[in-house]
């Protein structure tokens, strides 16, 4: 065993551990309610657009992105920009790793590679601003309801033009909107990526955070992920991530197909 595997080997080891550790997850818990009492979430950027996540999910991602090397990450909820750009920027990486392994010339602006969004309202400004980023050449923006069956085959007939798709579901959290999604979207990601179902957290957090949101513990999108799952095999919840990051967005939503 070399030594990068030995030390990988013994970050598994620590990160099975630490998943038991009973009072080291409900510690981030308790951290994770407080901060989000302060909107935690809503304070970072990446590129120069509000992002709307946790450091820990955005560093989890990358890996995700560096170990699938998809060619189509799809998202549903846009708001701001920050995630589809990041999703954008993961891919241009990529991109620019290929062309320096195969020695040959890169031009930034054109991508077989592509980040797709779904929102059901795509703000003039938030669209504008978007369409402004260098990143823009490799974002696709569709408007409408993410469970609307005309959406859902536009988003299906794009898929069909690539082979590994990477998923990510963030949009309305109520576990009816959620369970369409994944009835809808989860099928697309390809054998050994994921679908990453995001704000899975609202079913471990005090009701009175959502005092105007149609979702809250017991209707949320960790309860349509369970749902999902009872009939979807081909899934399973990585729990090596959650239990890695501690502090997270998606405690059971990063979900993995197996096959």
């Amino acid at each position: 065993m070399n030594l990068y595997n030995q030390f990988t080997q013994e970050c598994r080891t620590e990160i099975a551990l630490m998943g038991r550790d009973e009072k080291l997850n409900e510690l981030s818990l308790q951290w994770a309610n407080h901060a989000n009492a302060r909107k935690y979430s809503y304070h970072f950027e990446w590129q120069g657009r509000p992002i709307i996540q946790y450091p820990q999910d955005m560093v989890a991602m990358q890996e995700l992105v560096w170990s699938i090397k998809p060619d189509l990450i799809i998202e549903t909820g846009i708001a701001h920009g920050g995630s589809l750009i990041f999703s954008a920027s993961m891919l241009a990486l990529l991109d620019m790793y290929d062309a320096i392994e195969a020695g040959e010339k890169l031009d930034p602006k054109t991508s077989r590679r592509k980040a797709l969004g779904i929102d059901i309202d795509i703000r003039t400004h938030n669209r504008a601003a978007i369409e402004a980023h260098p990143m823009a050449s490799r974002i696709q923006m569709i408007q409408g309801s993410s469970i609307a069956p005309e959406i859902v085959e536009q988003v299906r007939a794009i898929a069909a033009n690539y082979s590994r798709v990477l998923v990510c579901l963030d949009s309305n959290h109520t576990h009816d909107h959620v369970l369409a999604e994944l009835h809808a979207y989860a099928p697309l990601a390809s054998k050994e990526s994921y679908c990453v179902v995001f704000d899975t957290v609202i079913e471990d957090m005090p009701k009175e955070m959502f005092p105007d949101r149609p979702w809250g513990p017991g209707n949320n999108p960790k309860t349509a992920v369970w749902e999902y799952l009872k009939t979807h095999s081909e899934f399973e919840i990585d729990k090596s991530i959650q239990n890695k990051l501690l502090i997270t967005v998606a405690p059971d939503g990063y979900l993995k197909r197996i096959r």
